[in-house]
């Protein structure tokens, strides 16, 4: 087609490259489309495991980039929840079948046909594969388009249509509710925001990390205490405390030490790792104390719309560290090396110049 959009981007193609600028194809609207200025995009772990084919399978070029806000500039004939000058996001889905039972019961993150990523994903209208938030605009069917609350600063909203999300959809699922309490394990981009929404909740919300150089930020966070997990006397002491451990490390370790911090019929659950774990589970304080390991991915886009307003109502948002596109590869680095506090978000006016 001959009358696709050329947009501007930063992307790579190859693994061992660095991200640079480069042009994409973005399909032109369709009847149900959005079309959105990108102001702003958060840079997640998935952006440079998806750049250098940590996880295989990556498609090049790519593009990465899913925590996407930004203004409404067109909108498709069919079109009816939104309207030109909207402020609006798109997180990791841009698409779904829309048809089998995960998608019916708003759970499209689960599609069994497969759901569409936003970036690195199978492109159904162009052929080839989806574009992230790396760029000038992106076009998304409205379906998958979420409201931004008015009085949230807009240049800290775009990590919670990942972060967040990621971290409040199995605080959800459990039930996390006033009086819960809740141990986060890993305090970067996922473990700040899990500290923040449990504490939100009405939770009793402890971190536990390797580092006692934690303790002040996660209670400065909002935590209510801290385990040094290193510390054989505190993890003893925090034995069957709590109803649920969100897991945010994004490197295989060594669960088996959390597990006895679980009440009877606690979960920890898994949201930062994706691959195997060589250190085997250790099953005893699972059975005897009817105890589960599970694992959680985002959030369908009903469950990050609520996400969202919650965090409008309580006025929640990421600690953030603003950079240019041009800073991209630096950000990759800092974020091996845990150096950011707690999220990069690009400001996408930097692409323009």
């Amino acid at each position: 087609m001959s009358n696709n959009l050329s947009i501007k981007a930063f992307g790579t193609p190859s693994k061992d490259d660095d991200l640079k600028e480069m042009t994409i194809e973005r399909r032109e609207v369709q009847p149900k489309d959005i079309e959105i200025e990108i102001l702003y995009c958060g840079v997640c772990h998935s952006d440079l495991h998806t750049a250098r084919n940590d996880w295989g399978g990556t498609k090049y070029p790519s593009v990465p980039g899913h925590e996407i806000v930004g203004r409404i500039t067109k909108i498709g004939s069919e079109v009816t929840k939104f309207k030109v000058g909207d402020l609006a996001g798109v997180g990791c889905l841009v698409d779904s079948c829309k048809e089998c039972e995960s998608c019916k019961q708003d759970l499209e993150q689960y599609c069994l046909n497969g759901s569409t990523g936003t970036y690195n994903g199978k492109d159904q209208f162009l052929g080839g594969h989806t574009f992230g938030g790396y760029s000038e605009k992106v076009i998304v069917t409205e379906d998958f388009v979420l409201k931004i609350p008015k009085n949230l600063d807009l240049k800290a909203v775009a990590p919670l249509l990942c972060a967040g999300i990621t971290t409040w959809s199995p605080l959800k699922h459990w039930n996390v509710k006033e009086g819960s309490k809740v141990a986060v394990v890993g305090l970067g981009g996922l473990g700040h925001m899990a500290i923040k929404l449990a504490k939100g909740l009405g939770a009793e919300v402890t971190l536990i990390s390797r580092s006692p150089d934690k303790i002040q930020d996660a209670l400065d966070l909002g935590a209510h205490a801290v385990v040094i997990s290193t510390y054989e006397n505190e993890m003893k002491a925090a034995a069957g405390k709590f109803d649920l451990i969100i897991d945010t490390v994004p490197y295989d370790h060594d669960i088996n030490p959390y597990l006895a911090t679980l009440n009877i019929s606690g979960t920890l659950v898994l949201v930062g790792y994706i691959g195997k774990m060589n250190e085997a589970l250790f099953t005893p304080p699972m059975i005897l104390g009817r105890r589960s390991v599970a694992g959680s991915v985002i959030g369908g886009i009903k469950e990050t719309q609520e996400m969202l307003d919650f965090c409008g109502k309580h006025n929640i948002l990421p600690e953030i560290e603003m950079i240019d596109i041009q800073y991209i590869n630096k950000a990759y680095e800092r974020m091996l090396k845990s150096d950011v506090h707690y999220r990069f978000v690009i400001d996408m006016q930097s692409l323009k110049n």
